[in-house]
């Protein structure tokens, strides 16, 4: 069986994963979904966060774990996987990256998103902090925006939830290295009816950093309450095909021949 480490997206918390943990513990899996410093139910002042805290809380996540995990992470928890497996590479088995910004060393979150023209569908969508360090989701876009195949219920769940993002996350460079982050497995799951991150943008920044498998979900942006059985099958599939380097590599890091991969 396998650990999953579920990282939210912006403005959201935890709570995003709440159909998709018992399905992936339903069948011998374990699943954590952490709230970030700052998001969801954690309290910690959302000026101080940072995207190197949230990337180091992960990782400190990941190496309390007994073996090397599958860490996910949805939209713009892409930018904190991605840190986070800079920090711990040999503890982790398989980045997926669910409808995720997949951004290389030095770019940022908002640098990748200027690289196709905005569309209608995401216009007036937020709604910025007179100091502009925070914004949250316009009431009327988070249907239209980021979940536009999902269920009423599960719709006003998240209108209830979704809170505050701080804006550094979208103005951060990225840096990771192709020695320590670059030897990670990567799959990557596009969503076809997504309006938050256009499926083309998915496609080009799959195509321009190369995952291992790209898989496809017919939904919006948000699976993991429009579509969670497909999503949690899709999410156990993975363990199941996992690349032939890490099936040699021991539950420490070491490879079969006594080689470990040295950390941070």
């Amino acid at each position: 069986m396998s650990t999953f480490i579920l990282v939210h997206g912006a403005w959201h918390g935890a709570w995003c994963w709440e159909r998709i943990v018992p399905l992936l513990e339903a069948q011998g899996h374990c699943a954590i979904a952490p709230d970030l410093p700052g998001m969801g139910n954690d309290g910690s002042p959302l000026a101080e966060v940072t995207l190197e805290q949230w990337a180091r809380f992960v990782a400190a996540i990941v190496r309390q774990q007994p073996e090397p995990v599958i860490l996910v992470g949805h939209s713009r928890g892409g930018i904190v996987v991605s840190q986070a497996a800079e920090y711990v590479p040999n503890r982790i088995r398989t980045l997926v990256y669910l409808a995720a910004f997949l951004v290389p060393n030095g770019r940022t979150l908002h640098e990748t998103m200027r690289r196709i023209p905005p569309r209608p569908e995401s216009k007036d969508s937020l709604v910025f902090a007179p100091d502009g360090a925070t914004s949250t989701i316009a009431p009327d876009a988070v249907r239209r925006v980021f979940y536009n195949t999902t269920p009423d219920e599960w719709v006003a769940q998240a209108e209830a939830l979704s809170g505050p993002e701080p804006m550094m996350s979208f103005t951060t460079p990225l840096q990771v290295t192709d020695g320590r982050y670059g030897s990670v497995d990567r799959v990557y799951i596009e969503c076809t009816r997504d309006r938050a991150i256009a499926p083309q943008l998915q496609r080009m920044m799959a195509a321009e950093m190369p995952c291992r498998e790209v898989i496809t979900i017919d939904t919006d942006h948000s699976p993991f309450y429009s579509a969670p059985d497909t999503l949690a099958a899709h999410l156990m599939a993975i363990t199941e095909s996992r690349p032939e380097a890490d099936r040699r590599r021991t539950p420490d890091g070491r490879d079969r021949t006594g080689t470990k991969k040295e950390t941070a």
